[in-house]
């Protein structure tokens, strides 16, 4: 089969590898779409490396059809040959075909085309973690999501108002702003304009403060930022994309009892993911069949434009997620 590979200066090639040998417990999928993710680029920068076992190339999430199933997939699960699937990888979704285990795998839901379904695994676990198990996010809660026009808020939105939060994000610009109303957002921040530590002391103030953060940011901002929650409240760092240093005041930290969390999804033990698919299954799927939450995508290539596509991640211009049609 092909894979995309990364050169030694970095550039990518559709090129032969091995083909995927499944275990008992995996399925072997036809894959028909992937998403990118920011990893992506990390790991092509060599800065993530794939967990131990996973192919070296890239792609954490797919969505495709099953071609073959180990004994111990056929017997522990409910799936069979010709299932469409989406499934959550460690690694080498950026390929022909995947070996993947069993309960990493979620059904395409019913009405989600394969480009949609793809856009679904990592993004929608990262949202259900850090959304509802590190963050005990309630209906009347208020969620900070920083990076409005990232495709994991494109996700985290919808989520956290389909289920009663009130959301706050935050955009660069007034045309980013205007690009993401469709997410529903209650506050728009443009950082250009605004500071956005004085308007979370504002909301505090007005007595509805931040109940849980999530910050993919972090920098200086986040310190100042922190001062401003609720008591009892979350700030959940999932990477530190404007700087990994800040200064806190601690004291207001312990005072208000405020948890600073950080949080990945590729580090988590796979019964721990499996565990969080099938939440997703259980309690998300059902409001993505109703239309309440749905995948937004920004732009299709095909997989021999996976470079491209990559520089649509680098320049930051999408708002919602890039897919790479493979099939």
């Amino acid at each position: 089969m092909k894979a995309i590979l990364v050169n030694e200066d970095k550039s990518l090639r559709w090129d032969n590898v091995p083909d995927p040998v499944i275990k008992p417990d995996e399925v072997l999928v036809e894959i028909h779409a992937a998403a990118l993710n920011r990893a992506d680029l990390m790991q092509r920068e060599g800065d993530y490396p794939p967990p131990a076992g996973c192919p070296e190339w890239m792609g954490l999430e797919v969505a495709g059809v099953i071609v073959q199933m180990g004994n111990e997939a056929v017997e522990r699960s409910n799936y069979k040959i010709g299932d469409k699937v989406c499934a959550l990888l460690g690694g080498g979704g950026y390929a022909e075909y995947v070996s993947v285990r069993y309960d990493m795998l979620m059904p395409v839901p019913n009405n989600c085309s394969m480009v949609e379904a793809a856009a679904i695994p990592e993004a929608f676990a990262t949202a259900y973690l850090n959304l509802f198990t590190e963050g005990g996010i309630k209906a009347g809660n208020t969620l900070l999501m920083n990076a409005g026009a990232s495709g994991l808020a494109s996700v985290i939105i919808p989520m956290a108002k389909a289920f009663g939060a009130r959301v706050i994000t935050t955009v660069l610009t007034d045309e980013k702003a205007e690009s993401i109303t469709h997410l529903g957002a209650d506050r728009v921040v443009v950082t250009a304009k605004e500071d956005i530590s004085e308007v979370l002391r504002e909301e505090l103030e007005a007595g509805h403060g931040v109940d849980v953060a999530i910050d993919c940011l972090g920098g200086e901002i986040m310190g100042k930022c922190v001062h401003y929650l609720t008591h009892g409240a979350r700030w959940i760092m999932i990477a530190a994309l404007a700087g990994v240093h800040t200064e806190i005041d601690l004291k207001n930290v312990y005072v208000r009892n405020v948890r600073i969390i950080g949080s990945t999804l590729r580090s988590r033990a796979p019964e721990v993911k499996a565990q969080i698919l099938a939440g997703i299954v259980k309690d998300v799927y059902p409001k993505i069949e109703s239309g309440e939450i749905k995948p937004t995508i920004y732009r299709t290539l095909h997989i021999t434009e996976a470079a491209k596509a990559h520089d649509i991640l680098y320049r930051g211009e999408n708002v919602g997620k890039v897919v790479l049609t493979v099939k």
